[in-house]
């Protein structure tokens, strides 16, 4: 159910070329003149903003330069498994791949990335006169080294959101009935005691009215990460838990015992609540990624959820893919006392940060080439549409364009909700070993999605395992 880039395509390319090749023609053909010929190879994850590469960018940049670009938007976990692998075979057989934010840590301590920096710096023959760093939103943080160099260009940016069927929160009816079962106004949840309530709510008028309508969504899938994700990416940092759960500062502790949280009461709170969604949330739920999850809301099949904000704009206007155009409200998701206080201040988060960089791989034959392309996608001047077609942000200016800014109001103002409250964001915390602990735990986690495990003995098993798969690894002394 990703926004297909379709109707509208040759004019959004017609305005790309003419956008970014009049200005700077000498350069892109002059910085090309010694790689007409060359085909660079690129993989992602088959996402809005990736496909708009793939059929809008990609094909602008050839017209400009002469350098093919053959990219490869797949799922999720073959984009990860066909990158390393490539990049530890040092194969070559991508030229740029797709960084998501919470592994650039592994793919920094593997050396398997190209300074960008430093080879602007070394070669400012291929530094292009629109290339500015600076332009970029402090996401692009997330991509630098301990020196500041950046190892990979912003290419989409986003916030996890509450979601809410604006259609059903405004009905008189609907409100009518919630103040009666409940005694409260019907609004989108700032609790999580309320978004429960309100869950439950739907569920059961979904039921008495015979309608495909269920209380939330929940991205709990029995054998994918996803599921592993939404918990402690998007839950558990609401009920004041950050970072896994694991406490760098005191040797990664990740037990309450040894100065960790994974397994704290707030932790297992979180769990249970989270749980607690699975009876008012489709049957689909416990098979659901992040793809299956932005499905189920564009279906009208939920009246709330926690979705992933790269859906936002297609959930909210494209009617050939969306049953619910003009019916999406959007919101901060709901917290326990003191997180948002606490993000505020800068010594939390409310949810995540999410999105990716290309980045340029070690083993790539055309870096050069490569180079040239990740700076053409830097353009500013092709953000707005990029924006309005991905619901992507990695330009200040972006957010007062006037495209972005009439796509703002079809929206319900999500891209303002994330130029002002970002900040209470934040992405991945800076774990080299992101991968291995979430494959050691992700089994345990599982069990508790099925049943077979309670929460609190999930969590107690997760942070005891978590901490000795660090000391494997060396982290844990």
């Amino acid at each position: 159910m990703y926004r297909k880039i379709g109707a509208g395509l040759a004019a959004l390319t017609v305005s790309v070329l003419l956008a970014t090749t009049s200005a700077y023609a000498d350069f892109w053909s002059d910085a090309s003149k010694d790689l007409q010929g060359v085909t660079i190879h690129g993989i992602s994850e088959s996402t809005p903003p990736s496909n708009y590469v793939k059929n809008v960018l990609g094909p602008a940049f050839t017209k400009a330069t002469g350098i093919k670009v053959e990219f490869e938007a797949t799922s999720w976990d073959q984009m990860y498994d066909k990158a390393i692998k490539d990049m530890e075979a040092k194969t070559g057989v991508y030229d740029f791949v797709y960084i998501e934010q919470d592994i650039i840590y592994s793919y920094l301590a593997r050396n398997f990335l190209v300074d960008i920096t430093k080879t602007l710096a070394d070669k400012p023959a291929l530094k292009a006169p629109d290339y500015d760093p600076a332009k970029f939103t402090t996401f692009a943080n997330y991509f630098k080294d301990e020196k500041g160099d950046l190892y990979g260009v912003p290419m989409e940016a986003f916030i996890k959101i509450y979601l809410y069927r604006k259609d059903l929160f405004d009905d008189p009816a609907v409100k009518e009935a919630y103040k009666k079962k409940t005694g409260k106004d019907l609004a989108p949840a700032k609790t999580h005691e309320d978004y429960k309530a309100i869950a439950d709510f739907f569920t059961e008028w979904g039921k008495d009215k015979g309608e495909e309508l269920w209380g939330s969504t929940v991205q709990a899938n029995t054998g994918h990460p996803a599921s592993w994700y939404e918990f402690f990416e998007s839950v558990a940092p609401t009920f004041g838990v950050y970072n896994w759960g694991i406490d760098a500062s005191k040797n990664y502790a990740a037990t309450v015992a040894n100065g960790g949280s994974m397994n704290s009461p707030e932790a297992k709170k979180a769990l249970e609540y989270w749980l607690s969604l699975l009876p008012d949330a489709p049957p689909e739920s416990t098979a659901s990624t992040w793809d299956e999850v932005a499905a189920t809301f564009a279906a009208g099949r939920a009246a709330q959820g926690l979705v992933y904000g790269e859906n936002a704009a297609w959930i909210a206007t494209d009617a050939a893919k969306s049953k619910v155009v003009g019916k999406v409200g959007v919101a901060l998701p709901p917290t326990s006392p003191g997180v948002i206080e606490a993000a505020e201040a800068g010594k939390g988060y409310i949810g995540y940060y999410d999105g990716g960089a290309f980045g340029i791989s070690y083993a790539s034959k055309n870096k050069e080439a490569a180079l040239l392309f990740l700076q053409y996608i830097a353009q500013e001047s092709v953000q707005a549409d990029w924006a309005v077609a991905g619901s992507r942000i990695t330009h200040t200016a972006t957010y007062d364009d006037p495209k972005v800014k009439a796509q703002d109001e079809k929206t319900n103002g999500y891209y303002s909700l994330m130029k002002k409250d970002g900040k209470l964001f934040a992405g991945a915390p800076p774990y080299p070993f992101h991968a291995q602990v979430r494959e050691a735990t992700a089994s345990i986690f599982y069990k508790a999605i099925t049943g077979d495990l309670s929460a609190s003995d999930a969590l107690d098993q997760m942070a005891a395992t978590t901490e000795a798969e660090l000391k494997k690894l060396g982290y844990r002394k």
